[in-house]
């Protein structure tokens, strides 16, 4: 470790193929990425635009929707350069720049799912109760601690993932920067890292868990207040 010289840029190697493969792909996600923007803005031009859809539901999908957008842009358009270029390097600061925005989109996403399935849960298990327990505030609240959580995670990987040392081969066989290729061509122990993996991962279950195990007891207190009553 004392001779270790640290790497100043990272080689996507990306998919193999000759020159003709490389202008294939290059089409088929262009044509993919193009259909998803595409897409996605004109989801949320079209909620935006229509007062009849500003209700949680459509909000949810708008948000689902930047992120999407947002996802899709941090890997495609470099994706798309490296198709057609043979210097397909990327700084270290680049690398760890897209690395905490795919954390940070990728996790927000996967607990904005979740708090779009509690939101149909509610609304077909209690129509009647749904518009005054899923209101346009607990909405936001349900958006913005779905980015809170994907902050937290893409802070924690990013500082955990680049402390390390990488000292050896540079080449990252993938066409964005993840953390299993990055944590294989450290040259320190990597343990520590793999744990908090485990950890963030373990503790995304343990919540979702949770939040099912309450919308569960919440569904039963409703129902048993319904039958005494009546």
């Amino acid at each position: 470790m004392a001779n270790c010289t640290q790497v100043s840029e990272f080689v996507l190697l990306g998919f193999r193929g000759g020159p003709g493969m490389q202008k294939v792909l290059f089409l088929v996600f262009l044509v993919l990425y193009v259909v998803a923007m595409v897409g996605n803005l004109g989801m949320i031009v079209i909620i935006r635009a229509d007062a009849h859809l500003h209700t949680p539901m459509y909000d949810f999908l708008q948000s689902l929707s930047f992120l999407d957008v947002c996802y899709s842009s941090t890997i495609a358009p470099r994706a798309l350069v490296n198709c057609l270029k043979d210097d397909r390097r990327v700084s270290f600061a680049g690398c760890a720049s897209q690395f905490f925005f795919l954390s940070l989109f990728g996790t927000t996403e996967a607990f904005l799912l979740a708090a779009m399935a509690y939101d149909r849960f509610s609304a077909i298990c209690n129509p009647l109760l749904y518009p005054m327990s899923m209101t346009r505030q607990f909405c936001g609240l349900l958006v913005s601690g779905s980015y809170a959580w994907g902050l937290v995670n893409a802070v924690t990987q990013t500082t955990m993932t680049f402390r390390l040392s990488f000292c050896g081969p540079n080449e990252i066989n993938d066409f964005f920067c993840d953390v299993p290729p990055l944590l294989s061509l450290s040259c320190s122990d990597t343990s520590v890292n793999q744990w908090v993996l485990l950890g963030l991962c373990g503790s995304i279950i343990v919540s979702t868990f949770l939040v099912c195990t309450l919308i569960v007891l919440i569904y039963l207190i409703i129902s048993n207040i319904k039958v005494y009553g009546e």
